[in-house]
């Protein structure tokens, strides 16, 4: 029996509480219920606001928990836990404290799964770096599977795997924070202050991070940023193999004569890269690293020269009247906005702005003011990305200008652009002020453009 036979054999006729309707817990309900589970889902939703995710549950029989006083009930002996809910929840410490198993859909398919697992994790290019490594394993013949903090949920297909393929995971620091597993290859991109609204300081968000390497067995191998100081600082355990990238030639993965360089060797010339930016010339040095020796060069070479980026991330929406209008939604931090004023040479009119994550925006200041000639601000972090302006002493450089929805905003840019101008929607913080998620925003910001006219 494989252990997920042993799991839906010990999980049926058990009571089990899934905690979250959302896209990334509707697949474990599902499998559990099929296992032959009691499942009981709890949301602080309504089924209105829930929609299609209530009824999915209501077709599988499955008991819901809506609202107000939607963790006042939590007597099941195992709970699966959304990524996005801390631990220390007094209502989950309480559930413990009488014996309950606390988990997440995650921790569960490290469990049960049996294929070989990489990694990847960071504040910046989790996901570009995640697809990379997929995309190079696939078209290299691999049979691969993609999920964690992209795509979707893999736990329902983990009966399909085999110890024979690889599934290549993006992981959140709410996923890693009580992680209990490992995978054999794990990259860190890069770390920065992120997601301290959620964490009780920087630290806990590092240690959080560090989950993806600490539960890993000898001949494990870790791929790190050497040119990120706190990532370089990171002090793994000695059995773990650690590599190192860096935009110079003195680390394992570096850059020589305009090229990637591995261990001595020319991998790929970082013109082939179809996507713009150094800091996707990093993307692709960490998953190289992570696919060394698994992956022929060629098959590198042939993806650079192909893959064109994930949506949402300086995505060309459409040229209008000779201007060109950007999508980069997932820039949900201000470094990933520098990172993406970096691409562009000319001065580009930006739209940013969002929920406030508790972050400091002290560093944003300077890039803005060289990099952007009209500022359209929307939401929570508005007065943070202006402030930072202001600390430059460089306003005046910068026309700036307030907008009450995503609507007025891309008018303000269509109104302020001429042609060549390059019009940028990103936000520099996360969407949950007035969206579900950076998808959402990033689809009505192209919605919006595609219908102007």
């Amino acid at each position: 029996m494989t252990k997920a036979d042993i799991f839906k054999e010990n999980i049926k006729g058990r009571n089990v509480t899934v905690i979250g309707i959302g896209i990334s817990n509707l697949p474990l309900i599902k499998y559990l219920t099929e296992a032959g589970a009691v499942v009981t889902a709890c949301d602080a939703h309504d089924a209105e606001w829930l929609g299609d995710n209530y009824k999915i549950c209501a077709e599988l029989g499955v008991k819901t928990c809506l609202g107000d006083g939607y963790l006042d009930n939590l007597t099941d002996d195992i709970i699966f836990k959304t990524p996005g809910m801390r631990i220390d929840k007094p209502e989950l410490v309480k559930a413990a404290e009488r014996g309950a198993r606390i988990t997440s859909e995650m921790e569960t398919f490290f469990e049960l799964c049996p294929s070989h697992i990489i990694a990847v994790t960071g504040s910046d290019g989790k996901t570009t770096t995640t697809t990379l490594i997929h995309k190079m394993l696939t078209d290299a013949g691999y049979k691969t599977w993609l999920g964690g903090n992209i795509g979707h949920p893999l736990l329902s297909e983990v009966d399909g795997m085999t110890e024979n393929d690889y599934v290549v995971l993006e992981l959140s620091s709410f996923q890693l924070h009580t992680m209990k597993y490992s995978p054999e290859i794990a990259v860190i991109t890069n770390l920065s202050p992120n997601h301290l609204d959620w964490h009780t300081d920087y630290n806990e968000y590092i240690e959080a991070k560090t989950n993806i390497y600490n539960n890993m067995t000898e001949g494990c191998k870790l791929i790190l940023n050497a040119g990120n100081p706190d990532s370089a600082a990171l002090i793994p355990p000695e059995y773990v193999k650690v590599e190192y990238f860096s935009r110079g030639d003195d680390t394992e993965i570096g850059i020589s004569d305009g090229a990637i360089v591995c261990k001595g060797r020319t991998v790929l010339n970082i013109n082939d890269i179809k996507i713009p930016g150094m800091h996707n010339v990093e993307n692709y040095m960490a998953a190289i690293g992570a696919v060394d020796g698994l992956v022929p060069d060629d098959v590198i070479v042939n993806t650079a020269k192909t893959f064109g980026g994930v949506p949402h991330r300086i995505e060309l929406v459409r040229t209008l009247d000779g201007v060109r209008y950007y999508n980069s939604s997932i820039d949900s931090s201000p470094n990933r906005t520098i990172n993406t004023l970096n691409v562009f040479g000319e001065k580009v009119i930006m739209i940013s702005g969002g929920k406030d994550k508790g972050i400091p925006y002290d560093a944003m200041g300077e890039p803005v003011a060289d990099h952007v000639k009209t500022l359209i601000l929307i939401g929570a972090t508005s007065d943070k990305i202006e402030d930072s302006l202001k600390a430059t002493g460089r306003a005046d450089e910068v026309e700036v200008i307030r907008a009450e929805s995503y609507e007025d905003a891309v008018n303000a840019a269509r109104s302020k652009a001429a042609e060549g101008d390059v019009v940028l929607l990103s936000p520099a913080s996360t969407s949950f002020d007035m969206f579900r998620n950076f998808e959402e925003r990033g689809n009505l910001f192209k919605k919006l453009v595609n219908e102007l006219k």
